[in-house]
């Protein structure tokens, strides 16, 4: 499948710069047309099958929405939509699966569920519906928006030369995020790969650990930027995405600042419908768990996904109890104590096969009598990836938004954007896209 992906040049230089020309000089009233046109051009480009299934949801969501009175209705609606996804999604282990439609569907699920309960009404005019569910700068990988959130916005928006600018210096960053970051961290895990978990050193495998937890960061995180970008050059203000994650203090910070929108859509249309924590601490471990249970099938059914969801919910649960004790206190031994649990999580999600898996973690453990090949390894990855590793660490806090906030709007600020977007476009020509690593989600 080739995806038309935001960090190639045929969407930097050729679609991005076409469509904005055409959604610019087009009238207000045609702007929703123009995007939903768009839309479908850069989803058949990447899946042209899926984009018969992609018509169907909107046009079938926004028939139902208009329709549904009861709950039998909405219940009905709803296992339409999940039942699809299923489908797609666990059908061949996923080999068919559509671009984009676990986005897609929990747009629509959380859209027909806010109609029933009357929290926003109806909408009349299906192109502004499609819009809503087909906008491709979150079609793909999200973020998740309610209807609610964007009602407001398709209707009226202010789309000019300021929007223009802001949403793409937002772009610019994204990339460099994605480019510069994300796909250069992304060589150490590789490396470590082809020399097999059972030859590495306990540092490296620590190292690698944490390149691979950067590495998905900046990549999901450059993309959520790169939407964010888009979205405002499109008069729209998306949702944040990501908060600084590893700034936190507690796994369970961590996730209310990652991938923000998925975490939002389960806490309300999962977690608060089965009683949030309202009765009493049993019955919110049971909702916890439910939420990670769906949580970790979403990102796939293979064991290691099982392992990382409830790893997670347990160490949140764990927080739950011991957190009154060090509310407020020892931050340095908080983060610490996150940056410890964090890369050892990320490697139960990254390695899918469960023996590979047990030797890593027994490599990062020194569990085993098993000897690594090359003691020094870690020497030689510190030397080639410090640097890198270092940037990244201080880009995954507060410093990299200080430091933008400080030179964005002076004109060295702005050549300095101007020259990383062409950086980023010589090194996609060198070494051509690598794509999102959430795409398959």
């Amino acid at each position: 499948m080739v995806v038309l992906v935001f960090s190639s040049i045929e969407f930097l230089l050729y679609f991005l710069p076409i469509f904005i020309l055409v959604y610019m000089i087009v009238p207000k009233r045609a702007k929703n047309g123009v995007l939903v046109i768009g839309s479908m051009i850069f989803y058949a480009y990447g899946d042209l099958r899926g984009l018969g299934l992609l018509a169907v949801s909107a046009v079938g969501n926004y028939m139902a929405a208009r329709v549904i009175r009861r709950k039998s209705g909405l219940i009905a609606a709803v296992a339409v939509n999940i039942g699809v996804l299923i489908l797609f999604k666990y059908y061949q282990g996923g080999a068919m699966l559509p671009l984009g439609i676990s986005f897609y569907t929990f747009q629509a699920v959380s859209y027909l569920v806010d109609v029933y309960r009357r929290e926003v009404p109806a909408e009349r005019k299906i192109v502004d519906f499609a819009a809503y569910i087909m906008m491709f700068p979150k079609l793909v990988m999200g973020p998740i928006t309610s209807y609610k959130d964007m009602r407001r916005q398709l209707r009226c928006r202010s789309c000019n030369a300021e929007s223009l600018q802001e949403g793409l210096k937002l772009f610019i960053l994204g990339l460099c995020a994605k480019v510069l970051l994300a796909d250069r961290l992304a060589l150490l895990w590789q490396e470590v790969q082809v020399t097999g978990f059972e030859s590495i050193s306990t540092p490296l495998a620590w190292i690698a650990a944490v390149a691979y937890s950067l590495r998905l960061y900046f990549d999901f995180a450059g993309y959520s930027l790169m939407a964010l970008g888009m979205g405002r050059m499109l008069g729209y203000a998306l949702p944040e995405n990501f908060r600084q994650p590893y700034m936190a203090m507690s796994v369970r910070e961590f996730y209310r600042r990652w991938h923000m929108s998925l975490g939002n859509w389960f806490c309300k249309y999962v977690y608060i419908p089965l009683g949030g924590s309202r009765r009493g601490e049993s019955r919110t471990v049971c909702n916890l768990l439910a939420v990670w249970l769906l949580t970790s099938l979403w990102h796939g059914i293979t064991g290691n996904f099982f392992i990382w969801g409830m790893g997670i919910c347990l160490l949140i649960i764990m927080e739950r109890q011991v957190g009154k004790l060090w509310k407020g206190k020892a931050p340095a031994i908080c983060h610490l104590y996150l940056w410890a649990v964090i890369p050892v999580t990320w490697m139960c999600f990254a390695i899918t096969d469960l023996g590979q898996l047990g030797i890593y973690l027994s490599r990062m453990f020194a569990i085993g009598e098993t000897v690594a090949a090359h003691a020094g390894d870690w020497r030689a990855a510190l030397t080639d990836y410090g640097l890198l590793l270092a940037v990244g660490l201080a880009a995954s806090t507060p410093l990299a938004r200080r430091l933008y906030e400080k030179l964005e709007k002076r004109w060295f600020g702005m050549l300095l954007l101007a020259a990383a977007f062409w950086f980023c476009v010589h090194r996609i020509m060198l070494e051509g896209e690598n794509p999102f690593m959430y795409r398959n989600f």
